[in-house]
């Protein structure tokens, strides 16, 4: 299977269950549009349907279920470059600049840099964490 099929499948359904979905939604309908028109809006239902299934996936914690919902959209991606390869370079863009985008300013706040410094002497101990700390013992 083609790479760039595999992470726009995964990429995909991955955004199903994120905030800015309906932007991404409209981006790969908008794609599926310009491609082959007579499907966009078959696509779109689709689309739908299996988000509602990825977030009950997700709030049960079946993982195998995301996995297999993602497999079908590979296949269906990999349906339509099979039928046209020169969408390869357009279902790559279709990834890096819908599916796969640039963290969410949400995103950004969690994961930003941290800077520590520590000193110790002695027997003095240091503990530093970016984030939660747990110490048992002594």
């Amino acid at each position: 299977m083609d790479p760039v099929v595999v992470a726009a499948g995964s990429a995909l359904v991955s955004a199903m269950a994120t905030d800015g979905w309906q932007q991404t939604r409209a981006a790969v309908v908008e794609w599926w549009r310009r491609r082959r028109p007579d499907r966009a809006d078959e696509v779109g239902s689709e689309l739908e349907t299996v988000r509602a299934q990825v977030l009950a996936a997700r709030e049960q914690g079946d993982e195998d279920t995301e996995q297999a919902l993602a497999g079908s959209w590979r296949l269906q991606l990999q349906q339509l470059l099979r039928e046209d390869p020169a969408l390869a370079d357009e279902l790559q863009r279709l990834l890096d600049e819908h599916l796969a985008p640039a963290p969410s300013e949400g995103d950004r706040a969690q994961h930003r840099p941290i800077v520590m410094r520590a000193e110790a002497r002695d027997n003095s101990r240091v503990y530093q964490a970016g984030r939660d700390q747990h110490i048992t013992g002594s």
